[in-house]
């Protein structure tokens, strides 16, 4: 029964993790869309288009943390493994345990950045604190905090599952030129 539940909440997580992905991507492309408009905007009819900055700075927090649990999920979260895939071989074993220990601990931090942003987000929804230049352009704060704290709470549900069912082992990326195979 654990066995299940704990596939269960994997797959639950793991198609939140490339719905928000795909959302992340959906605000790379209006990025390019507001940054493509602001450059014709300017050179054209010398006239910026207004809140680009406040637009860009925006998206791009809400980019990082809207991708940030499918790259976990993947593997792909920037860190060195070059000593753990080195010992792999040697002492697989102790690897990993290793790694389930770096993943707990990045579950940790994971859930602390939610705990803390989560009622900043409440904060915000309520005050509706705004970034930007009154008059001119201006944002809620409340979306940027909101993503936040979901994005990091779903990646410390990712770094919990692989603790729990200890499948965290990043295979080594080859190009086809450095395939044995391919000779």
């Amino acid at each position: 029964m654990l066995k299940t539940a704990v596939a269960g909440l994997s797959r639950v997580a793991n198609s939140l993790a490339i719905a928000a992905n795909a959302l992340g991507t959906l605000v790379v492309l209006a990025l390019v869309v507001v940054l493509n408009v602001d450059v014709i905007a300017r050179g054209l009819f010398s006239a910026p288009l207004r809140g680009t900055y406040e637009m860009v700075q925006f998206s791009v927090v809400m980019i990082v943390f809207l991708q940030l649990a499918d790259v976990v999920r993947v593997d792909r979260l920037t860190r060195s493994d070059g000593f753990l895939n080195l010992l792999h071989y040697r002492r697989p074993g102790l690897t990993a345990n290793l790694r389930r220990i770096i993943n707990a601990i990045s579950a940790i931090f994971m859930a602390l950045i939610a705990y803390v942003t989560f009622p900043e987000f409440l904060h915000m929804w309520q005050t509706q604190d705004y970034f930007g230049v009154p008059g001119l352009f201006t944002l809620p704060w409340w979306p940027v905090k909101l993503v936040i704290a979901c994005g990091t709470a779903l990646a410390c549900v990712i770094f919990l599952l692989k603790v729990v069912t200890a499948q965290d082992r990043p295979q080594l990326i080859r190009t086809p030129e450095h395939d044995e195979a391919a000779e």
